[in-house]
């Protein structure tokens, strides 16, 4: 990992996590962790990381905590978000089960390798 993905992820480490990490507490009124694993991901995925995932996450439980009753079934379900950057589309993957919602992207493609929060929140509402 050189220098330049260092600092991306310090940054993200830094302000984006929290930031995102505190508009979750917000939304579902829980604390849910970020799990990522950093080595997966090279500095054009890294980019990508906080809008294809952190971004589409909250939308996604805006739309399930709209009451006490979302925010609960949350609350009890949720306690994980697992990302993980893969090399190709075929590889993504999305699962919610056992606390976790793990989350593989494609992530260095974009828009074209990425869950959209209407996918992400149906796999919630499954799992919930």
């Amino acid at each position: 990992m050189g220098l330049e993905e260092r600092r991306k992820i310090k940054e993200l480490q830094d302000v984006n996590l929290p930031e995102r990490t505190a508009e979750l507490k917000e939304i579902t009124g829980a604390d849910i962790a970020y799990d990522i694993d950093w080595d997966s991901f090279d500095i054009a995925a890294l980019n990508f990381l906080d809008n294809l995932s952190c971004h589409r996450i909250n939308m996604a439980l805006r739309t399930i905590c709209i009451d006490e009753l979302g925010k609960e079934a949350v609350a009890d379900a949720l306690k994980t978000i697992k990302l993980r950057n893969v090399q190709s589309k075929d590889q993504m993957s999305i699962d919610f089960g056992g606390g976790s919602l793990s989350i593989a992207l494609d992530y260095a493609q974009g828009t074209n390798g990425y869950y959209s929060d209407g996918e992400i929140r149906n796999v919630l509402m499954a799992g919930l």
